[in-house]
């Protein structure tokens, strides 16, 4: 339940997965060791705000999809689809019993969908009664017709992503109106918008990506590591992570020398094989003097972007003596997830002392550690 609403999960899994090339539909195939169609369910089986579960699932393979979900407690129903997405999502829609809550419409072929996401789309439906996540256009797209073509703005597109959410009544009304008028809409927002209702964005991820082709089933994954060691100094403010931390003394450096994130940039450009922050913000630069390392960090995201990786998750120890970090790490994490445009469980900070040993033990610096892995779009 969400604010007294009721909350229904369909999932959509009644595809053939003809362009990936495969016998079998591409739900059923194993990313990471598991199904597509499992990792999809098991997103919305653990967020606490949904409800019940529907699996609309490829009529040929209604018993393999049941053998794969028996193990989830919310799953209500399984439903044959039919032979468009659309029929198949009327197909999970005419099970639900009444129209009040609110339904997420989410594709199987996305099994990275995160919790963040999942409560944006639900938050935003219940707010404004639809809801979808997007993320912004990345490529330079045109516009083809008959005469020739145009680039359009990319500023002002964005790529659509599921879970879609709706009032229930809202929904089920715009899928009867489709079928009478028989429009086929190539999303469901698309049916919800042709009558004249807004539909509210929420940020999707970059990591919720559809699986479509072999490629991208085939995720490359690579790890990195960082490491930097800042002298602390009186008259500079501490900052970490992006927070300034009250204390005597701060970091020297050319920039607010945030040591941590240092280190965690220095471990995303080396797993994307792209070098180092030396290399892109040098200290002989003067655009560099005492800038934020937040802006370092949405520079070195973009730079991930240009070269085709996302954040999976990263790791990062700081090693200071004094101060105590801890109280401050819940908004270090959001820092970094906000600029890295991922769920804050995927961002880890601890910290620790050097029990009084060598230069962190004298209270002389700070030093920061950091492991991350990433994947390709």
């Amino acid at each position: 339940m969400y604010r007294d609403n009721r909350v229904i999960a369909i999932i959509v899994a009644a595809g053939r997965g003809k362009r990936l090339g495969s016998s079998l539909p591409k739900q059923f195939l194993k990313v990471r060791g598991r199904t597509i169609l499992e990792m999809s369910v098991e997103a919305f089986e653990q967020n606490k705000y949904v409800d019940e579960i529907f699996v609309a699932a490829n009529a040929d393979y209604c018993e393999l999809t049941e053998k794969l979900c028996r193990g989830f407690s919310k799953l209500k129903k399984i439903v044959a689809g039919g032979a468009e997405r659309q029929d198949s999502v009327r197909a999970a829609l005419d099970c639900l019993r009444g129209e009040n809550g609110i339904v997420l419409v989410h594709d199987a072929a996305r099994p990275f969908v995160s919790e963040a996401v999942i409560n944006a789309v639900i938050e935003g439906t219940a707010d404004f009664g639809a809801a979808i996540p997007t993320v912004p256009a990345k490529d330079t797209i045109r516009q083809v017709d008959g005469t020739g073509s145009r680039t359009l703005q990319r500023e002002t597109l964005a790529c659509v992503q599921t879970p879609q959410g709706f009032r229930i009544s809202l929904i089920k009304h715009a899928f009867e109106k489709a079928q009478a008028e028989g429009f086929l809409g190539t999303d469901d927002a698309s049916l919800v918008e042709r009558m004249g209702i807004n539909i509210s964005m929420v940020q999707g991820e970059d990591a919720n990506r559809k699986i479509t082709t072999r490629e991208d089933l085939e995720t490359e994954m690579r790890i990195g590591t960082g490491y930097d060691v800042h002298r602390l100094v009186e008259g500079r403010p501490l900052v970490l992570c992006g927070e300034q931390i009250p204390y005597e003394k701060g970091l020297l450096g050319h920039s607010d020398a945030d040591v941590a994130l240092h280190a965690l940039m220095d471990a995303m450009l080396g797993a994307a094989g792209i070098g180092d922050i030396g290399k892109h913000f040098p200290d002989t630069d003067e655009r560099y003097r005492g800038i934020s390392s937040m802006k370092l960090l949405q520079k070195t995201a973009e730079l991930l972007r240009e070269a085709g990786y996302f954040l999976g998750n990263a790791d990062i120890t700081i090693i200071a003596q004094r101060p105590k970090i801890a109280g401050y790490i819940p908004k270090m994490r959001a820092n970094i997830a906000e600029i890295m445009n991922c769920d804050e469980n995927k961002i880890n900070i601890k910290g620790t002392t050097t029990e009084k040993l060598g230069f962190v033990g004298r209270e002389e610096g700070i030093a920061s550690e950091a492991v991350c892995i990433l994947y390709r779009y």
